[in-house]
C-alpha cells in the first residue's frame, strides 16, 4: 500500500467552508514562490476555508486551473512583463513591489471585507514585507509563508552582525572560496553565505532586514518543512520569534504531482525514463530563474558526456546567457562543444544528443513534471541549484542530490545537504568537467552514493510518517487551522 498516498488522504478532510472563512493569499509573483503558495492554498482549501488569491499581472497564475479559487489582479502594480534576469534585478523588483503595493493592495483588501463573506485574514509571502502596514491599518491578521527553510531564514535574519564582521563588503576571490566556518552558523562556510553581486550590497541588507522585520510583526509564520528536518532551528526561532510558527510541509505530498508551473511542462520526459533501469538517470535542472554562460555550459555537457551516466537535462528557454535555447545557441558553439570528436553538428538539439553524447541517448527538454520525474524508480540522482523546492522535492522522494547553488539560500542548502544530512555533494568550483564527472559517478555509482541513498531514504520514511495522523506536520496543520479559525 502506498503509505504516502495514506497520509494524503488522513490529513485532507475536506470540510463545509462557513460565512467569514475566507482567506486572502498574496505570493511572490516568481515561479518558485507561486508554487507553494497555491499548494498552501490547497490544503487551506480542503480544510474548510474559501480562499482568494491576489496577484500581480505580471506572472499571473492561470485562474483556469483552480476553479475552486478566486483570482483577484492587483491593479498598477507590475502590469508589464519585467526583465528579471539577474540578482540586481530581482533585489530591486522586490523593493519597486513594496514601493508601489501599498495603496492598490489596501484597496482590494477593502473591498474584499465589505463583502458578506469577509476576510478572516491576509497570508503573504514573507517577501511582501510592506503588506504589514496595510494589515496593521485594516485591522486584519496578516501570517507570513515564508518559502525558505528555517535554516536558511536564521541566516538571514543574523545578517546585521554577520554584516558588522564585514562579510557583506567586495570579496576577493580568495575570499569567495574560503572553507573557513561562520561562527555561530555552522556548519556554514563563508563561501556559503550568499553573495550580493550587486552594485548596492548595504541596499540589498536592507531589504532583508525588512523583510525580517515585517516576518516578526506577523502573527504567525508558515513554513514548508518539517519539524525532524530542522528541529534544532526550530528551537533557535522559538527563542528569537514570538510568532506563531508552523511547520506543515512538504506541501507538495497532500496532493499527486500538482503543478502550478508557468513553463510548459515536456511529459515525454515521462515515457523516456519509463524505458531506463532502476536508478538509472541522472536528472539535471537548475530552476526557473538560474542563468549559466555558454563555458559553464560546454563544461556540464562535457561533464556528462565524461560520466557515461544516463541523464534528463533541464535546458531552459533563456537560461544560456546569450541564447533563447539549443536551436538559436552562438554561432559555432555546438562546432567548439564537439570539436575533439571530429563531429560537425547543426544547432539542433537531437543532432546534439546523437552526436556529442555518443552512446548515451541522453533527453534534453525546456522544463520538466519535476515532482513526477524526481518519483520516477529510474531517477537515481539530482543535479540541482538547490532551491529549497527543489531540494525538499528531492528529499521526499529519496533522491540523492550534486549541488550547484547560485544565489540566495541556494547555498546554504547545499551546505545542509552535503554536511549536515550528507545526502549529497557540493560541486566546489563552480562547472569545472572533471570535478562533474567525479560528482556524477560518486552519487551514481560509488558506495559513498549508496550510504547518501540510504540516508535520504530514512528521510522520505521520516516525510511520509509526519504526515499521517499523529505526525508532526498533521498536528501542526490541525493547530494551523484553529488559530486561524480564532481570528474574530
Amino acid at each position: 500500500m502506498d503509505t504516502s498516498a495514506t497520509a494524503i488522504a488522513t490529513v485532507l478532510t475536506t470540510k463545509p467552508c462557513n460565512r467569514g472563512s475566507r482567506l486572502v493569499l498574496l505570493p511572490l509573483p516568481f515561479q518558485g514562490h507561486i508554487n507553494p503558495m497555491l499548494q498552501l492554498a490547497n490544503i487551506l482549501h480542503s480544510k474548510g476555508f474559501s480562499i482568494t488569491i491576489l496577484h500581480t499581472r505580471f506572472n499571473a497564475p492561470n485562474p483556469t486551473n483552480y476553479p475552486q479559487f478566486s483570482f483577484l489582479s492587483i491593479p498598477g502594480v507590475a502590469d508589464e512583463n519585467i526583465s528579471v534576469s539577474s540578482i540586481e534585478s530581482v533585489l530591486n523588483f522586490l523593493e519597486y513591489l513594496n514601493d508601489k503595493c501599498f495603496n492598490p493592495i489596501k484597496e482590494c483588501l477593502s473591498r474584499l471585507m465589505l463583502e458578506d463573506e469577509g476576510v478572516k485574514c491576509l497570508i503573504t509571502d514573507a517577501q511582501w514585507f510592506s503588506t504589514q502596514s496595510v494589515a496593521d491599518e485594516l485591522k486584519l491578521p496578516r501570517i507570513v509563508h515564508r518559502t525558505s527553510s528555517v535554516s536558511t531564514f536564521l541566516l538571514f535574519a543574523a545578517f546585521p552582525v554577520i554584516r558588522d564582521m564585514g562579510y557583506f563588503r567586495r570579496f576577493s576571490d580568495q575570499e569567495l572560496k574560503s572553507e573557513a566556518l561562520v561562527k555561530g552558523l555552522e556548519p556554514l562556510k563563508i563561501k556559503d553565505l550568499p553573495k550580493f553581486l550587486t552594485s548596492d550590497p548595504e541596499g540589498a541588507c536592507k531589504l532583508l532586514a525588512l523583510m525580517v522585520q515585517g516576518t516578526k510583526k506577523a502573527r504567525a509564520v508558515i513554513w514548508n518543512s518539517f519539524k525532524e528536518l530542522e528541529e534544532l532551528e526550530l528551537a533557535t526561532l522559538n527563542k528569537e520569534f514570538p510568532n506563531q510558527h508552523f511547520l506543515i510541509g512538504p506541501f507538495h505530498k497532500y496532493f499527486h504531482a500538482s503543478s502550478s508551473s508557468l513553463l510548459a511542462q515536456d511529459q515525454t520526459s515521462i515515457s523516456w525514463l519509463d524505458k531506463h533501469p532502476h536508478n538509472s538517470v541522472l536528472y539535471v535542472s537548475f530552476g526557473s530563474l538560474a542563468n549559466i554562460k555558454e563555458s559553464e555550459f560546454l563544461e556540464i555537457a562535457w561533464g556528462l558526456a565524461n560520466s557515461k551516466q544516463p541523464f534528463l537535462w533541464v535546458v531552459r528557454p533563456g537560461s544560456i546567457k546569450g541564447s533563447e535555447w539549443l536551436e538559436k545557441l552562438p554561432d559555432g558553439f555546438l562546432e567548439r562543444i564537439v570539436k575533439g570528436r571530429g563531429y560537425i553538428v547543426t544547432h539542433f538539439v537531437d543532432l546534439f544528443c546523437e552526436t556529442f553524447f555518443v552512446g548515451l541517448a541522453p533527453l534534453i527538454v525546456k522544463w520538466a513534471p519535476q515532482q513526477e520525474v524526481l518519483a520516477h524508480p529510474s531517477t537515481g540522482g539530482f543535479w540541482t541549484h538547490n532551491g529549497w523546492n527543489s531540494t525538499l522535492e528531492s528529499i521526499c522522494e529519496g533522491v540523492p542530490m550534486i549541488c550547484s547553488p547560485s544565489f540566495g539560500d541556494q547555498l546554504p542548502n547545499a551546505r545542509y545537504v552535503s554536511d549536515l544530512w550528507k545526502i549529497g555533494t557540493v560541486l566546489e568550483n563552480g562547472f569545472e568537467r572533471g570535478e562533474i564527472e567525479g560528482a556524477i559517478k560518486r552519487v551514481m555509482v560509488d558506495k559513498e552514493g549508496t550510504e547518501m541513498k540510504n540516508r535520504v531514504m530514512n528521510l522520505k520514511g521520516t516525510v511520509d510518517n509526519c504526515l499521517k495522523k499523529g505526525g508532526s506536520s498533521y498536528s501542526s496543520l490541525g493547530d494551523l487551522v484553529d488559530f486561524i479559525l480564532s481570528f474574530n
